[in-house]
């Protein structure tokens, strides 16, 4: 009876630490990945010159992350990003000396955005991580309906700040953020300051 006690407990101990190598190679980070995400840019312009609503459009990119400790990362990035804005109808609230006639009003911008963010991990399983960091935002595109001219109306790049939250499972991340841009993206005159603003939502892949 005693050995039947001692081989039940050597088995229950050897399960054990099996489970707990296991739950830890579940979590282990390496010091470099890398993956793919995508999603929807729920983005708006702010201003005294647009709608007060957002806009959904597509964003997807690529990026790496560095692990330097059990806590803490960086985690770079390129991706391309949609987004869109309405001019307000009201004449006392736009730039009326730069459109014709009719209420087709609208812009559409892409931009090649390249965040550097700071990765936190929250809790021992490394799974959840807060970040935050700058990103810089190159204009590839732009389009704004029944403009008078062909002159552009926002600046080729901008400056924003991100802060979210990002889930990491074992292949798959999902995602979500704010962010809000810091400079002046209006090119016409620095009678109204425009900022654009979005909350991004995403699921991709990490290898």
């Amino acid at each position: 009876m005693k050995q039947t006690l001692i081989a039940f407990f050597a088995v229950l101990s050897l399960s054990a630490s099996a489970q707990h190598k296991k739950r830890l190679d579940m979590d282990h980070e390496n010091f470099f990945r890398f993956g793919v995400k995508g999603g929807v840019n729920v983005n708006k312009i702010s201003g005294q010159s647009y709608k007060s609503g957002f806009n959904y459009n597509f964003q997807a990119g690529a990026f790496l992350q560095f692990n330097f400790s059990n806590r803490l990362g960086i985690q770079p990035e390129v991706s391309f990003v949609q987004s869109s804005s309405a001019f307000s109808n009201d004449a006392g609230d736009i730039y009326d000396d730069l459109f014709l006639g009719g209420g087709q009003r609208n812009a559409k911008l892409n931009y090649l955005e390249v965040p550097v963010l700071l990765n936190v991990n929250l809790g021992p399983s490394k799974r959840v991580k807060v970040q935050a960091g700058p990103a810089y935002g190159g204009l590839l595109k732009q389009k704004v309906d029944s403009l008078k001219t062909g002159g552009n109306l926002y600046k080729n790049s901008e400056w924003s700040a991100i802060g979210g939250l990002w889930i990491q499972l074992p292949l798959v991340n999902i995602g979500a953020r704010y962010k809000y841009g810091i400079t002046n993206i209006n090119a016409v005159d620095d009678r109204q300051r425009w900022h654009n603003q979005a909350i991004q939502v995403f699921i991709g892949l990490t290898f």
